[in-house]
């Protein structure tokens, strides 16, 4: 018996140690992962500060003082602030239409059975995997037609409407989790459709709309194809294709830390967005997708 005892405590052992082992691999994997992911953005920040000398020298060296003029060249080679106001309105008008569209349409998928809805629910579900750079042509000829493009507002409704799918399927996932007491309750107190929907499920559904609008918003600030085939006018034009042109005339200029500088500034609302909302953008992705 006390054979068998010191077996299984040996056994015991070594499956503990096998397991610290794994999680010290796993931990120094997911080190090397997050170092290899930030490295490039690290290195990126702190080259916007050297001079075009030093980084030609070791474009891998700490900057020996602070460049800030490079920022302000930035602004001054490309129209970075016209871009900005382009990508910001783009993000707002893509929000109003998403909220305005997603939600309702989220709801009555969720909620509501009726003849067609499981094939609708299921055509946005397919529609996820139809990239608008598949068909990018027939959407061009179709704005073109109806004179919609180097036209932000337009841009953003249309890209906005590309964003359905996930967002439609994320929301509907998200809302499945809500229990129908809440919308019971409303409909003894009196409450309609519209208003169970806006002061019931939204504020529920809080998490969720957070992240779909979070994923919509950082897609359209940092979406290229498509802007680039519907805004060739340079005063339409978006951060990412104010940056391709900058980066053009940079090579030329060699004027490779003005290039960086108007890189960190695309990156600056993106990780701001992530900081302010990565509660809300967890919390919805989990929700939506395991019990969607």
């Amino acid at each position: 018996m006390n054979a068998m005892e010191h077996a299984h405590a040996r056994e015991i052992e070594r499956a503990k140690t096998k397991e610290i082992a794994l999680r010290f691999l796993l931990r120094l994997f997911l080190m090397l992962v997050t170092v290899i992911t930030l490295y490039p953005v690290v290195w990126n920040v702190y080259s916007s500060f050297k001079t075009n000398p030093e980084f030609m020298q070791n474009p891998y060296s700490l900057p020996s003082h602070i460049a800030v003029e490079n920022y302000g060249r930035a602004f001054a080679a490309a129209d970075i602030g016209l871009n900005l106001f382009n990508s910001a309105i783009a993000v707002i008008i893509l929000l109003v239409v998403v909220i305005i569209c997603v939600i309702p349409c989220s709801y009555v998928l969720a909620r509501y059975r009726f003849f067609g809805s499981r094939l609708i629910l299921g055509f946005f579900m397919a529609a996820i995997f139809i990239k608008a750079t598949y068909i990018m042509t027939p959407l061009f000829l179709q704005m073109n037609s109806l004179g919609l493009t180097n036209k932000v507002i337009p841009y953003a409704a249309l890209f906005a409407v590309t964003q359905f799918p996930f967002s439609i399927f994320l929301m509907v996932g998200f809302m499945r989790t809500i229990s129908r007491a809440f919308e019971e309750a409303a409909m003894i107190d009196g409450c309609g459709n519209f208003r169970i929907l806006t002061q019931i499920i939204a504020p529920m559904a809080r998490p969720g709309i957070m992240t779909v609008c979070m994923l919509s918003a950082m897609a359209v600030w940092n979406d290229f194809p498509i802007a680039l085939v519907m805004l060739t006018d340079a005063k339409k034009m978006t951060l990412p294709i104010g940056i391709s042109s900058l980066y053009i005339q940079q090579g030329y200029y060699a004027d490779w830390v003005a290039l960086f500088a108007a890189l960190v500034i695309v990156l600056i609302p993106t990780i701001a967005a992530f900081a302010v909302g990565q509660r809300y953008l967890i919390q919805g992705i989990s929700a939506g997708g395991v019990k969607g």
